[in-house]
């Protein structure tokens, strides 16, 4: 025999928070019963929000947001129910536990991150760096800090992760933490790719980012006149360590090589070729050839750390300063 099935949305009326906002619940009906699922975590204005379509009102970002949100619970749910609907076992317990993770080895969104992040670990070196490594890490704790902000809480359940979670999260990170929009960025894609993680495991059966753009703005990055250029060469810095970035920036500016490039670069890439000094390397992050004649400035450059690094095979000797941001 076949039983029906429905999701129903309900406010909390009678409940407010800080904000003035009142939870969305959510109950589920399976034949002739139903069970009650609790709050979804979704906050909205009780003049927004339509009883009789159970949805905000309106065309807003926020009821956008929070609309997706609710039609992805729903999609999940039904997921489930067809999942399950030919079982003998389909009842409204199983598709709570389902849905609200009781039935697997995760139920909350952090041990996933964690997992993810171990498992990226063997690849630093070989096709990740160790600065996108450290990247994800530092998304974890902004994640992390912005649940215990937001929310109070020291982790969210998957079935919470929803579209007005990213969309709190993005704000968080440009009003808290104060990242620029192409910063900001970077750090939802992270996130982005370990919540694909978990969906590729089943993990997680909706998409928090199915509505949301991830776009970088066009960035003016100036430049500096050649007059700028022999001012900065003719600073002395009394300071070993200010002197070297200093050096290392100069180098940078007459071979065109990227910071870790640099940072990596050692003697045996120096070749001589018809009399001349030659770079012959690899870009790191491409691995495209990358040739480039030394001109006396950076030769000189060179020349300066010679003694120092010879031994060492790095052209520039490890710095902590340098490390850092490697």
């Amino acid at each position: 025999m076949k039983t029906t099935f429905k999701v129903s949305y309900y406010l909390r009326s009678n409940y407010e928070n800080k904000e003035g906002k009142s939870p969305v619940m959510l109950r589920i009906y399976l034949g002739g019963e139903m069970a009650n699922l609790g709050s979804t975590k979704i906050f909205v204005d009780k003049s927004k929000w339509s009883n009789k379509t159970s949805r905000m009102i309106g065309r807003t970002a926020d009821a956008l947001s929070v609309n997706a949100s609710i039609d992805a619970m729903t999609t999940t749910l039904m997921q489930i129910y067809r999942k399950y609907e030919t079982s003998e076992s389909l009842s409204l317990d199983l598709i709570r536990s389902v849905f609200l993770g009781t039935d697997k080895e995760f139920t909350t969104f952090l041990p996933i991150f964690d997992k993810y992040i171990d498992a990226i670990t063997q690849q630093v070196g070989k096709t990740l760096t160790k600065g996108t490594f450290y990247k994800y890490k530092v998304v974890r704790q902004n994640f992390q800090s912005f649940l215990q902000a937001k929310y109070h809480r020291k982790d969210i359940g998957l079935t919470e992760l929803t579209s007005a979670v990213v969309q709190d999260f993005e704000l968080y990170l440009t009003s808290v933490v104060g990242g620029v929009h192409n910063t900001t960025t970077k750090k939802l894609r992270n996130l982005k790719t370990v919540v694909n993680y978990a969906r590729n495991r089943g993990l997680i059966m909706h998409d928090p980012f199915a509505n949301h753009k991830l776009r970088y703005e066009l960035v003016d990055r100036g430049y500096l006149t050649e007059e700028e250029v022999l001012r900065i060469m003719k600073k002395h810095f009394d300071i070993e360590r200010l002197e070297l970035v200093k050096n290392i920036f100069i180098f940078s500016c007459f071979t065109g090589l990227a910071y870790i490039d640099v940072y990596n670069l050692t003697y045996d890439k120096i070749v001589t070729v018809e009399d001349r000094q030659w770079l012959i390397t690899k870009r790191y992050k491409t691995s495209v050839d990358e040739n480039v004649m030394l001109l006396d400035i950076p030769l000189a450059i060179i020349r300066k750390y010679y003694d120092i690094n010879r031994k060492g095979g790095k052209v520039f000797r490890k710095h902590p300063i340098l490390a850092a941001f490697v």
